[in-house]
């Protein structure tokens, strides 16, 4: 390969690059909207009493499955398609392949329950334990203390006295 196959290999690489994270920005920015948290959280209120901390999956997940992914699914689409004329879904998923470990925690869960099941439903069992107040708590696990001796604290306190 020569010099300049290098640079023309190195500038698409860098071009691919730069789309996938304007995609992932905007990502960010459509499930950061509050439109979008409400369209999630009305289809969550609406079913999370389905939904069970068990090894069982019922039949019933099924359809809100179908149902979840066809609503948020769309709407990410359209939102993209807006942003990005001449966006596709089916490019950007290859390209989340290999770029998977680039990607934020939070929107990669979120994409993740677009395709694999499980997160699905724990994010069904995860927000039924928060609305029935099982969340976790860790206010009881959290101790703060000083980083001075608290006789210098008293020392320091009497010297600004004085």
């Amino acid at each position: 390969m020569d010099a300049l196959e290098e640079e023309n290999l190195a500038l698409s690489f860098s071009a691919s690059d730069a789309e996938f994270d304007a995609v992932v920005g905007y990502l960010e920015d459509i499930i950061m909207d509050d439109e979008f948290q409400l369209l999630q959280r009305n289809v969550m209120d609406k079913y999370y009493r389905e939904f069970e901390d068990t090894e069982e999956n019922k039949l019933t997940y099924t359809p809100i499955f179908n149902e979840y992914i066809s609503l948020v699914e769309k709407y990410i689409e359209e939102q993209l398609l807006e942003r990005i004329p001449g966006f596709s879904t089916a490019a950007f998923t290859t390209t989340l392949q290999h770029h998977k470990d680039e990607v934020a925690g939070d929107i990669f869960d979120m994409l993740l329950t677009f395709t694999d099941f499980l997160a699905f439903k724990e994010m069904f069992v995860d927000y039924r334990a928060e609305k029935e107040g099982r969340g976790l708590d860790l206010s009881s696990g959290l101790v703060v203390t000083s980083l001075c001796k608290s006789s210098t604290i008293l020392a320091s306190q009497n010297n600004l006295r004085h």
